[in-house]
């Protein structure tokens, strides 16, 4: 599967937040990237602008490419609900999304590649598809061997975050799937009525 693999230093600078980590050029160059540097005359941005910057912020930080992107909009928009709210639940249920929401993972870099390795398992069953949309009462649990990984261990003893739509076994080494989370429970800066009007045009 395609994947941005470029500088994400860049990425952070342009949206001026550490969307793919912490990054100290955000620090030391808090305005965007480019031959110019710092622009004593910024630019209005244009409506279209906005939209499609918050569009293309909700794809860097979730790591889908334009195509993946667009399907889960329009499963967004076929389902009853708002299809802002919609659209984030979604993003949010990924299989990759969860492993590093319930810290197998230190990034969603990693949990992808862990998910790609087949490192993980749904309900009993090795799942090596990313983008593998989790129900309520889906068991995620590491794989046997997987278990004694060294990144994997060292992920799970960093772990911080307690999501309310999640439960994590650790003597188990699984999580479960407990609920779609609601809008004001996803702490990703988005906004995603932006996104929403951007695709409504």
């Amino acid at each position: 599967m395609a994947r941005y693999t470029g500088p994400r230093s860049k990425v952070s600078r342009t949206f001026g937040e550490p969307i793919l980590g912490f990054s100290k050029s955000l620090e030391k160059k808090n305005y965007p990237p480019g031959i110019h540097g710092p622009s004593k005359r910024k630019k209005q941005a244009t409506e279209y602008a906005v939209q499609l910057k918050e569009k293309q912020k909700a794809k860097m930080i979730y790591g889908l490419l334009e195509r993946q992107f667009a399907r889960f909009y329009n499963e967004a928009v076929r389902k009853k609900g708002v299809t802002g709210e919609n659209l984030m639940k979604l993003l949010e249920a990924r299989l990759d999304n969860t492993v590093y929401r319930l810290g197998i993972a230190p990034t969603r870099r990693a949990a992808r590649q862990l998910v790609a390795h087949k490192k993980i398992m749904v309900n009993g069953r090795v799942s090596n598809v990313p983008s593998h949309i989790l129900r309520p009462g889906d068991v995620v649990s590491v794989k046997g061997k997987a278990r004694e990984n060294t990144a994997i261990v060292s992920s799970l003893a960093n772990r911080e975050s307690k999501f309310a739509w999640l439960e994590w076994n650790s003597d188990k080494f699984e999580g479960t799937f407990l609920t779609m989370p609601e809008r004001e429970q996803i702490p990703e800066n988005v906004h995603e009525q932006l996104i929403v009007e951007l695709y409504s045009k």
